[in-house]
């Protein structure tokens, strides 16, 4: 079977890894594009002629269509495939409640759990002690709404199957265990802690690779 398409984008991004685990509910193939080169690639004409900001990830689908935007380039593939229905919902309240748990993704938890995490990987990145310890307290922020939701017994976030707020939610808190979740913060969440040790032992969430149980967080 032919790829769907490929994405570019520079390795170990958890935008593709979420993209990924969406693209295997719906048996598509997206592999990463080779040979690709971030900040010299990215900014051809070839490339910009096909997504104007130079941005990744970036998804070229084989029939030529193009997409950006990870949450987009997410919502694309889920729409792509056989599992549409679980993993969109088919009524407006199922939708609009993966919805609210796709956009808590994309705010609450990538905009907090992206800044400590760069200062700490990225050697260019500023440190600000003040910064990162804000960020910090946001993302435990909404751990605790995640571990809320998942209290009594509720194995997914939505319903009864995994649906694409599990595949959002979950990048950004696998993304946020290199970091920031240590021993102590899930010592909080056992629910979180529990809800993705299971969907890491799903076959389709290989991409995301394993929930790190950092001992100690790292700080800049």
């Amino acid at each position: 079977m032919a790829p769907f398409g490929k994405i570019y984008s520079y390795p170990g991004n958890f935008r593709v890894e979420r993209a990924q685990v969406v693209a295997a509910y719906n048996g598509l193939e997206v592999p990463l594009a080779e040979d690709f080169k971030m900040g010299v690639d990215n900014k051809s004409p070839e490339f910009l002629a096909k997504f104007p900001m130079g941005k990744v990830p970036a998804l070229e689908c084989a029939d030529g269509f193009c997409v950006a935007e990870g949450g987009a380039i997410c919502y694309y593939l889920a729409r792509s495939g056989p599992k549409k229905d679980q993993l969109l919902g088919t009524d407006p309240k199922t939708q609009a409640k993966i919805d609210e748990w796709v956009f808590l993704g994309e705010t609450e938890l990538i905009q907090n759990v992206l800044p400590p995490t760069a200062m700490v990987i990225y050697n260019g990145f500023p440190k600000d002690n003040e910064r990162y310890d804000k960020c910090v307290a946001a993302t435990e922020r909404a751990l605790k709404r995640i571990e809320t939701a998942l209290q009594g017994g509720q194995k997914y976030l939505v319903g009864d199957s995994v649906t694409l707020a599990d595949i959002m939610v979950a990048g950004c808190v696998f993304f946020a265990t290199k970091v920031i979740i240590d021993a102590e913060i899930r010592k909080e969440i056992p629910n979180v802690v529990a809800w993705a040790q299971r969907l890491a032992a799903l076959p389709e969430f290989k991409a995301l690779g394993e929930f790190n149980l950092l001992e100690t967080r790292i700080k800049p």
